[in-house]
């Protein structure tokens, strides 16, 4: 009797055996040639037809009938429990970013989580009860149902939302296609939509195979990368600049080894390679020096350690700390906000001035004048009070203050004072001396004098005048 009710859907032996004798194109054997496409489509055509034909027959008619309730109940039952999850997940609020993420994600299956969890205890039952055939068709929705949710709960660690998509509508076309036993006539299908160019035949099937590779290795490359740069940049015991060499290099040999081991699991032939990379090495020579010239000057930079993240540099007009040490170019910030980005090689070429290379102890100085009727040594003493009482100037360096000369209208200072943090600014610390100058100078009546010019009119026609009644 349960040879009479036997379901009859893609995969059974019965459809198989049926597609096989009408077409001969069911398998692709090793060695075997290639089925043409339009024999391997007219096998599933037919499988489809006598699965459509089998749901008429009443075992398989009343399964379809248990699934379609099975979702009715499911619905209502979400619809039941999903605003009063929304609320607890709403009160959820010291969760970390992740753990709510995945129950925001539950909260949008929920229908698809409350049909599993019905559908699978109906199979068990039924398997139970009566025969397996009378159960099968309902346990490959079950294994289908199943499969699409772990797929979507997996997927969901996929951080970006296009390649998320992706992933998860291969899944589940895949999971589909396996499940329903129709692994060989899709691959030989795919297989059989090909292009020949000479000796190379390139395929549908290749093509998603190189696709799902190449994408999980570059997956993998990029998951190791980020979690072992995390843990480069946690160590003491490296130096920024050497932190960011071996995260570069660990990046470039990830992602070469994934493309290499990619390729060539694909069955791509690397050999053609060789001629290839003689035209790069020509094409970089003539049109891409300067990229390559900024490639090789970052490897000089990281090596050397002239400069690394954090120090305070400047190039021209340009003065700023290192932001981010780039493959083509270092990113330095200015104290008003604006980000360069300065090529490598006019690191490597020009005059740059570290100003934390060895220590970030720097000098600075500014020029002052008093007048001639004030004391030159209660002028220095004050001036280097004045120095003293600015809270970034060291006390340890203390500043010095020296006649630098005599001018038309002043004597000439200079003073000089150290600071420990040229981070934090030059222009406002010479700012804040300046100020302390003048307090000090107005507290203790030092003057400080400007240019007086006098001018004499040769030509005045007064004093003409008076010279024409004195010759009178």
């Amino acid at each position: 009797m349960a040879s009479h009710d036997t379901a009859t859907g893609p995969g059974t032996a019965e459809a198989q055996s049926g597609a096989d004798a009408t077409t001969g194109a069911g398998t692709v054997g090793a060695g075997a040639p290639t089925p043409a496409p339009e024999d391997v489509a007219l096998d599933l055509f037919s499988q489809a037809a006598t699965f459509a034909q089998g749901l008429l027959r009443p075992w398989n008619a009343y399964q379809v009938g248990i699934a379609l309730l099975i979702v009715l109940l499911a619905y209502l039952i979400a619809r039941l429990v999903a605003p009063r999850y929304h609320g607890w997940l709403r009160s959820r609020e010291n969760w970390p970013k992740w753990r709510m993420r995945f129950g925001v994600m539950l909260h949008r299956r929920i229908k698809l989580i409350t049909f599993v969890a019905l559908v699978w205890p109906t199979v068990w039952i039924m398997r139970e009860v009566t025969w397996p055939s009378r159960s099968y068709l309902l346990a490959i929705i079950a294994q289908l149902a199943l499969a699409w949710l772990i797929i979507a709960i997996l997927a969901r660690f996929i951080t970006n939302a296009f390649l998320r998509g992706l992933v998860r509508t291969a899944g589940w076309i895949w999971v589909t296609i396996s499940i329903l036993n129709l692994e060989e006539e899709t691959v030989a299908l795919l297989d059989g939509m090909a292009i020949h160019a000479g000796e190379m035949r390139l395929s549908v099937w290749m093509v998603i195979q190189a696709i799902a590779i190449l994408g999980a290795l570059l997956f993998a490359a990029r998951f190791i990368s980020i979690n072992s740069s995390a843990r480069i940049k946690k160590s003491s015991d490296i130096s920024p600049s050497m932190q960011v060499l071996v995260i570069k290099f660990l990046q470039m040999l990830l992602y070469a080894a994934a493309i290499f081991i990619g390729l060539r699991v694909v069955g791509v032939d690397l050999t053609g390679l060789a001629v290839l990379s003689g035209a790069i090495g020509v094409g970089l020579g003539f049109g891409l020096q300067k990229v390559v010239s900024n490639l090789v000057s970052g490897v000089i930079i990281l090596l050397d350690k002239s400069i690394k993240p954090g120090d305070v540099i400047s190039l021209g007009d340009t003065f700023g700390w290192i932001e981010q040490l780039g493959a083509r170019y270092v990113s330095v910030v200015t104290r008003d906000g604006k980000e360069y980005l300065i090529p490598n090689e006019d690191l490597i070429t020009g005059q740059v001035v570290n100003w934390s290379h060895t220590n970030a102890f720097v000098r600075l100085d500014i020029f002052f004048g008093t007048a001639y009727g004030d004391d030159p040594h209660k002028v220095r003493k004050v001036a280097i009070d004045a120095a003293q009482s600015v809270n970034r100037v060291l006390s340890f360096r203390p500043p010095v203050c020296h006649i630098v000369g005599f001018g038309d209208s002043s004597v000439d200072y200079i003073l000089r004072f150290w600071i420990d943090d040229p981070t934090g600014g030059l222009t406002n610390i010479r700012g804040n001396v300046y100020l302390a100058l003048w307090d000090a100078f107005q507290a203790n009546g030092i003057s400080i004098p400007f240019p007086q010019r006098e001018v004499r009119h040769l030509n005045d026609p007064r004093k003409v005048a008076e010279a024409g009644e004195s010759d009178n």
